[in-house]
């Protein structure tokens, strides 16, 4: 796996540091997505925002400790990032978080909302919400362990035990014992049965209403709203009620929504980074990453969607699709070629 190594060859507009969220305007992130935001994915998105944080996919607390592989490794030109850890052990989350600060990440966040039968099995995930108790004694944990913000992202209610009673206790709980200050809240409840993720993202309903509301009953705490979030001008509508907002998928389908980002969110008067621009910022890392081993295609396949909505967007995709397998990078100056003509 790549090294913890600052990358040289990003345009200065483009280049980041550690400590640039901001809390004024309030928060703009991109959701942690297993499969999606790997570190290829999030060196990509950092191309087009110095501003949005970014999250890891969710990293096991039993692959930290016991796997093999570097799960933590990203390139310094990902700051701000937050890493999403997976467990229930307050102990293992510890440990898991003094290695997370002692590699240099900003945040450290806990899935409290993901519903799959694999997280599930693990007793971490949205089951956490049955267990209110046990998360406040992990938040606890981590919080002892490092001087990391501490996060948690959750839903706001599963199967039956949906209420707003039941919420506001799960928050008041992790609040008062763990203390936590700051929660992420995917705006769906979940269903640990019955449905798959995909569903779970999708059916149950949206209710924002309830998570406006558990920012004036708990106005002391920073509380984010993900889900069904897909154009700035809806961000811009939350961030007048609550202190952050996430986006998903619609950042990683067209990423060219984080290039407006930086401006229109927070008011930067850096120029917009172009296509062309992004695709130039990426060449030298694209090298570096296939003499060491890499498959062209493991960083392409987030790229697909950087004409999203634009002419030459399917040339673009096809191309990067067809050409994936080959090894040079020249395969995106090409693809680039088919958008322009």
């Amino acid at each position: 796996m790549l090294e913890n190594r600052p990358n040289q060859n990003v345009q200065p507009s483009m280049m980041t540091s550690a400590g640039l969220v901001s809390t004024a305007p309030g928060r703009f992130s991109v959701a942690p997505m297993l499969d999606w935001t790997d570190r290829h994915c999030r060196f990509f998105l950092r191309q087009l925002s110095r501003r949005a944080l970014l999250y890891t996919e969710m990293v096991t607390t039993g692959a930290l400790l016991h796997g093999k592989g570097d799960y933590l490794a990203y390139n310094d030109a990902e700051h701000p990032l937050a890493l999403q850890l997976g467990g229930s052990e307050p102990d293992a989350l510890a440990r898991c978080a003094k290695m997370a600060q002692a590699r240099g990440y900003d945040e450290i966040n806990l899935n409290v909302g993901c519903p799959s039968d694999r997280v599930q099995n693990g007793r971490f995930g949205a089951c956490l919400m049955a267990e209110k108790d046990r998360v406040a004694a992990c938040i606890a944990a981590m919080r002892e362990a490092v001087s990391l913000p501490i996060t948690v992202k959750t839903r706001i209610g599963i199967d039956e035990q949906d209420s707003y009673t039941f919420l506001c206790e799960f928050i008041d709980t992790v609040a008062a014992r763990g203390g936590c200050q700051t929660f992420i809240i995917h705006a769906r409840k979940a269903w640990l049965s019955g449905l798959s993720p995909k569903e779970n993202r999708e059916i149950p309903p949206l209710d924002y209403d309830r998570v406006y509301q558990l920012k004036r009953d708990f106005p002391s705490l920073r509380l984010m709203i993900n889900g069904g979030i897909t154009t700035l001008h809806d961000t811009r509508e939350h961030l007048q009620r609550l202190d952050g907002v996430m986006m998903g998928r619609e950042a990683y389908q067209n990423p060219g929504i984080l290039a407006r980002v930086d401006s229109e969110l927070f008011g930067e008067a850096n120029p917009l980074p172009n296509q062309a621009a992004v695709i130039d910022a990426m060449l030298p890392y694209i090298e570096r990453e296939l003499s060491c081993g890499t498959a062209l295609g493991h960083i392409t396949r987030h790229m697909l969607g950087l004409f999203q909505g634009m002419p030459g967007a399917r040339q673009w995709r096809r191309y990067l699709s067809e050409h994936a397998h080959r090894p040079g990078a020249e395969v995106l100056i090409k693809a680039l070629s088919c958008v322009q003509h």
